[in-house]
């Protein structure tokens, strides 16, 4: 049974944004929530629109662009090209969030103003959530995105993702240990929300199976690192985890290379996207790198197509595609099974199993975790810079976040 969280759950997305605060939910303190009653009328209709929200421009543009490109690459897959769902034509309806929580909601009221009850997208976990939160208010269907945060899964009946979630990837950095109890885990991190999220998050996955964790936390104006490399010697953990973002990650990763901490005890961080692979310099080849994606972490013949098709349009398939991707082929399932109808729809996607770029995806009955598998992945050289290569492939099962409810 669906079930509604009766509060949010701060968590962290290791590769995101951080929350931000929840926007007004409605368009007049009266209101009445639109009701999928508009819906039997959508599906005698010839044609669907789904709204796509996400981040065009701001910080988060080059995630936004990632995710854009996967659903059209996965939107062509899906339809054989025609955009077409038996005979049903899919509009799509871009916006711009920009990042921002409040742009995200006038432009999902908008949408949803005109007749639109699909909604998908965002990068960020703020904008996801309130994004959510007008889903429910106004209930419509909504594919969540690249945001991270675990807050997302489970907080309502009408919020999917099609990503992974913060602790599929602190669960998989465990997975660089044989075994989890009894081990010693440091989390070494800025000692900002991010960081302390971040910790919070280890302790919560790691520590909950029987890892003892610790924390080093640095402050962000910081700059020079070599006492803190000997902390982090000094404290002969098994694992370090590391979560770090900014100008000074270079100085940082120095700083441990020249120390011997990448030689003496296993360095965990999260690889992102393309354009980060050559930030690690020296110590790029020593670092153990958990990944949600990159395009030769599959061989399969979605990932194929999806690289192929984003190449055609001059892209380069990157970390955040296969979401994009993913929430194309969600959308077409749901209009496929429901219709139109949103109930419906929402039972389409409860349960449902599909082949993504990544292998196969399991959308969790009960609080709409997207299962999937994880990556253990290495940077080698490639001529002055660094590419990855997959080390192993982490099962679903084995990192499967707790299920909310």
């Amino acid at each position: 049974m669906r079930k509604e969280k009766a509060a949010l759950i701060g968590a962290v997305a290791a590769l995101t944004t951080i929350l931000a605060a929840c926007a007004p939910t409605s368009e007049s303190p009266g209101a009445e929530p639109e009701s999928s009653s508009s819906s039997s009328a959508m599906s005698e209709a010839t044609e669907v629109t789904v709204g796509v929200i996400t981040s065009e421009s701001g910080v988060l543009a080059g995630y936004g662009e990632q995710f854009l490109a996967g659903f059209e690459a996965g939107l062509d897959y899906a339809t054989d090209g025609t955009s077409m769902v038996g005979d049903t034509t899919i509009v799509v309806e871009n916006r711009d969030d920009a990042g921002d929580a409040d742009k995200a909601v006038t432009a999902a009221k908008e949408l949803i103003g005109s007749g639109v009850n699909i909604l998908t997208g965002t990068v960020s976990s703020g904008v996801a959530l309130a994004v959510a939160e007008q889903a429910a208010q106004n209930q419509v269907l909504y594919i969540s995105g690249p945001a991270a945060a675990d807050a997302i899964t489970g907080i309502n009946e009408y919020t999917f993702r099609s990503g992974r979630q913060s602790s599929q990837d602190v669960a998989t950095a465990g997975s660089f240990l044989d075994a989890v109890s009894g081990k010693s885990v440091l989390v070494f991190a800025q000692d900002t929300a991010f960081g302390q999220g971040n910790a919070a998050a280890v302790e919560a996955i790691l520590g909950t199976q029987g890892a003892e964790v610790s924390s080093l936390l640095v402050a962000e104006d910081i700059t020079e690192f070599t006492t803190f490399a000997q902390q982090v010697l000094d404290a002969e953990p098994d694992l370090v985890f590391v979560a770090w973002a900014g100008a000074t990650s270079g100085a940082m990763w120095q700083s441990m290379s020249q120390q011997g901490v990448l030689d003496e005890v296993p360095v965990v961080t999260g690889l992102g996207d393309v354009a980060t692979y050559g930030a690690y310099g020296e110590a790029s080849e020593s670092i153990k790198f958990l990944n949600h994606y990159f395009a030769g972490a599959a061989d399969n013949e979605v990932n194929t197509a999806m690289v192929e098709h984003i190449e055609a349009a001059g892209g380069t398939p990157d970390l955040f595609s296969p979401d994009g991707f993913n929430a194309a082929l969600m959308v077409v399932q749901a209009i496929a099974e429901g219709a139109g109808d949103v109930d419906a729809m929402i039972a389409a996607l409860e349960g449902y199993s599909f082949e993504g770029p990544k292998g196969t995806m399991t959308v969790r009955e009960g609080d709409h975790a997207l299962l999937q598998d994880m990556f253990q992945v290495k940077l080698v050289a490639d001529g002055d810079s660094y590419m990855p290569e997959l080390v192993a492939t982490v099962p679903a099962a084995d990192v499967g976040p707790a299920e909310v409810g």
